[in-house]
């Protein structure tokens, strides 16, 4: 495509669906988003060998400058998320995503988790459930990736999955009649923690307490006209009060409970979810979802996109649900790939590109020459981008 074409002027003059792109291609373009991220932003934390982490923004502040900056915990579990995602697809294929002198996806994602334990003062627990959720839902997909891969298990996964569960049970209580508090401050119940908990517990076998959150998130939080999760619930003088707001991300693992958790209602629950987006939360005429800006929203579109990523593969699902979903995944990643930009970073036979936070503009408008590039909205078009290789019609269907 053109670089000055428009994303949606192109899908819309487009003959064939996006998701008739043939498997390699989408693989390819996973590969290239996962090597762009992991060459120009990994580093070393304090150049101690055997560490990895993401830079938070491009040009860096330097180890030491930035480690005075905010501490974005969460970007990195989504990083440990995007690793795995590129570490099933080395499985399948048997070729490491960057090369067979770098390491595996897998092993970075092992580095990625030491050394977030590291940054974040020798341990994994913080002052954000939502965030902790975030990490352990990736440490449990690493741990899958491990035992397929046939590597010795990792005692320190297990004890992220004690230890945090340990947070989210004491997190998920009875007041305001359910749900999962967003801090330790303890005065806000809402979705973008108690979903994400909701959906570990699904995965670890806690179904019942799985089950109640989402009950709770469908009697407190959905908005019955719209069809969509809002907020939360906001504790104050005693009294709490409703955060009508609607994001994009929060529908994203609440769909991924659903589907977990599974049984007709859920599964319906889970279908109306997905019309919902589809209405709701797509730029008019085009079938993409919409982006979410910068820092932490420069994330929100890529996660909502990987569960309905899961979806699309899900055959308990109506075959137009699944289609919608499908859809609406190869739409956004189109978008972001044609509106990427080549940065002229390294050598030739290392490209780096840059991709936009928003899938309607070209990253040349949102991050023009000279612009510093965040590390959210490059891992979220990488997992939009590996969400994609996981739905055209010949490619292979990995596990979540």
């Amino acid at each position: 495509m053109p670089a000055d074409q428009n994303p949606a002027d192109q899908l819309a003059a487009s003959n064939l669906p996006a998701s008739n792109l043939p498997a390699t291609d989408a693989a390819d373009r996973a590969n290239q988003a996962a090597r762009s991220v992991t060459r120009a932003f990994g580093r070393r934390l304090l150049f101690i060998p055997g560490t990895h982490l993401g830079t938070v923004t491009l040009p860096s502040a330097g180890s030491l400058r930035s480690l005075a900056a905010p501490w974005h915990y969460w970007w990195q579990a989504h990083y440990v998320d995007c690793l795995v995602d590129a570490g099933r697809r080395e499985l399948a294929s048997g070729v490491k995503f960057d090369g067979g002198s770098r390491p595996s996806a897998g092993r970075l994602a092992s580095r990625l988790v030491t050394t977030i334990r590291i940054r974040n003062l020798f341990r994994f627990i913080n002052h954000y459930y939502d965030d902790m959720a975030w990490l352990a839902l990736a440490t449990l997909r690493l741990e899958s990736l491990a035992r397929e891969a046939k590597k010795p298990g990792r005692r320190r996964n297990a004890y992220v999955r004690k230890s945090l569960t340990a947070q989210f049970d004491s997190a998920s209580t009875d007041e305001l009649g359910g749900g999962t508090f967003w801090s330790t401050a303890r005065d806000f119940k809402n979705t973008p923690a108690t979903a994400p908990v909701a959906l570990y517990y699904a995965r670890t076998g806690n179904v019942a307490k799985s089950q109640a959150l989402v009950e709770w998130l469908n009697t407190r939080l959905l908005h019955a006209e719209r069809g969509l999760y809002m907020d939360g619930l906001r504790i104050r003088d005693g009294q709490a009060f409703l955060e009508e707001a609607v994001y994009t991300y929060n529908q994203g693992p609440v769909l991924g409970a659903l589907l977990e958790l599974g049984g007709t209602g859920n599964l319906e629950r889970a279908a109306r979810l997905i019309s919902a987006t589809a209405r709701e939360l797509t730029v008019p005429g085009t079938g993409i979802i919409r982006g979410d800006g910068t820092g932490d929203g420069g994330l929100f579109t890529g996660i909502l996109v990987r569960y309905l990523a899961l979806a699309a593969r899900d055959e308990r699902l109506p075959e137009d649900t699944r289609a919608t979903a499908r859809n609406l995944v190869a739409a956004t990643a189109d978008a972001l790939w044609s509106g990427r930009t080549d940065a002229g970073h390294g050598p030739a036979s290392r490209p780096r590109h840059v991709f936009s936070y928003d899938p309607l503009r070209p990253a040349a408008e949102t991050y023009p020459a000279g612009a510093a590039v965040e590390l959210s909205t490059q891992l979220q078009a990488w997992m939009i981008l590996e969400a994609a290789a996981t739905i055209p019609s010949n490619a292979p269907i990995p596990t979540k």
